[in-house]
Order: C-alpha cells, then sequence, then structure tokens
C-alpha cells in the first residue's frame, strides 16, 4: 500500500480530488486530500495574511499529525511549490514527488516571479482587497457543462500573498524523487520548462491544466505508476 498526499492549487480544494482518490484507494492505497487554510470548505479562515508558508506549514502539519511516512507526495499548480517546501522541510517522510502542471521554485522565488508577464498582469487585473477573485472554468481547461457547473459552485478566492511570498528551501527536496506531469502543454505556461530545468521525467496528459477534474482516471493511473 502506498500513502498519497494530493494538494490541490489555487481556488481550488481538496474536493477537486474526489475522482481521482476514489480511483487510488480502489486499488488499495491510502489518500489524503486536504484543503488548504482558508479555501474550499475552510474559506471561513479566510485572510489576506495567508501566504505560501500558511500552506506548507498546512502540509507539514498533516505529515506530523497523521504520522505519514513513505508519502507520495502530489501538488497541482500552485501547490507545486507548496509540497516542495513541505519536502523540504520534513524529507524524511516524503519517498517521491509529483508535480501535476505546477509551479517550481527555486529557494528566494515566488510564483510572481516565475509567471510570465500576462499572467501577471492578469492577476493584478483580479487582485482585490488582497484576494485572487476566482477565475472562468475554462481557464483552467474545463468545458464541459456539469463540470463547469460543478468547478464554478466550489471556486474560491485565493489569497494575493501565496503568489508573491518567496518560497524557502534548504536543498533538501532535491535529493527526493520527483517526476512531473503536464496536463496543458500547448499552452503558454512555463511548466514544461520548469519541469526540463530540473530533469525530471514527464508524462504528457493532453487535457487541460484541471486534469483531476476532465480526466481523473488517467490521471489516477499515472500517479499508480512507479510507486
Amino acid at each position: 500500500m502506498t500513502t498519497y498526499v494530493l494538494v490541490h492549487g489555487a481556488w481550488h480544494g481538496g474536493w477537486c480530488w474526489r475522482q481521482v482518490a476514489a480511483w487510488l484507494r480502489e486499488a488499495g492505497h491510502e489518500v489524503h486530500t486536504p484543503t488548504l487554510t482558508g479555501l474550499g470548505e475552510r474559506a471561513h479562515l479566510a485572510s489576506p495574511d495567508i501566504g505560501l508558508r500558511t500552506h506548507v506549514d498546512d502540509i507539514a502539519g498533516l505529515l506530523t499529525y497523521e504520522d505519514l511516512r513513505e508519502v507520495v507526495l502530489v501538488g497541482h499548480s500552485y501547490a507545486g511549490l507548496v509540497v516542495r517546501e513541505a519536502a523540504d522541510r520534513m524529507p524524511e517522510r516524503v519517498s517521491q514527488i509529483v508535480l501535476v502542471d505546477a509551479w517550481v521554485g527555486r529557494d528566494g522565488e515566488s510564483l510572481d516571479d516565475l509567471a510570465p508577464e500576462f499572467f501577471r498582469e492578469w492577476v493584478e487585473s483580479v487582485t482585490v482587497d488582497g484576494f485572487l477573485a476566482t477565475p472562468p472554468p475554462a481557464m483552467v481547461g474545463v468545458t464541459i457543462p456539469e463540470q463547469v457547473e460543478w468547478l464554478e459552485a466550489k471556486l474560491t478566492p485565493q489569497p494575493r500573498l501565496t503568489f508573491s511570498e518567496l518560497t524557502r528551501l534548504t536543498g533538501a527536496v532535491d535529493a527526493i524523487r520527483c517526476r512531473a506531469v503536464l496536463c496543458s502543454p500547448k499552452r503558454p505556461m512555463p511548466f514544461a520548462r520548469l519541469a526540463g530545468e530540473h530533469g525530471w521525467p514527464i508524462t504528457v496528459l493532453d487535457v487541460g491544466h484541471d486534469a483531476m477534474v476532465t480526466a481523473p482516471r488517467e490521471l489516477a493511473d499515472i500517479l499508480l505508476e512507479g510507486v
């Protein structure tokens, strides 16, 4: 049995992994789908003071209090920064990292630093009172009406500080086995370049950014490989 911790990206919550988690559990594995502070069912805790460090603390706390070890730590999009910093802090608990269309920073970099100019401009245009307004589902590759309705009902504003706070890494994370899944290789985002710069193995799943919503079985099958 493998223990998976699936960490959602910006605006989402643990709810977005529902179908992926079901497939992994059906295959006999333990699965955790935490919701980061201020998002999803934890939106009542939302504050402009919530940053990347808060979310790293969320995952580090889960690993500690659930006493999880030999974990496959999966981060989607923004959560690439979250899971890498959490793993860097607690490398003895993580056996593998899987980055799904994810942002990847080096020590002292933020998502803002990594983002192309057009994305930074969009972020500024949707920032209100310290929060990023939710994006349209089509922006994350979700276009089927039923899925659009489901997503629109559950997305929550993202604290702006999570994109500007700098990641803190000692380098311990670089010793952990890592692989990348690219879900939107044709879009002008830097996920392929960021993964390529680290030399990680790459699997392409050409279904749009929110693969856990649009292709949960296919993504689950990829996560089951090599564990």
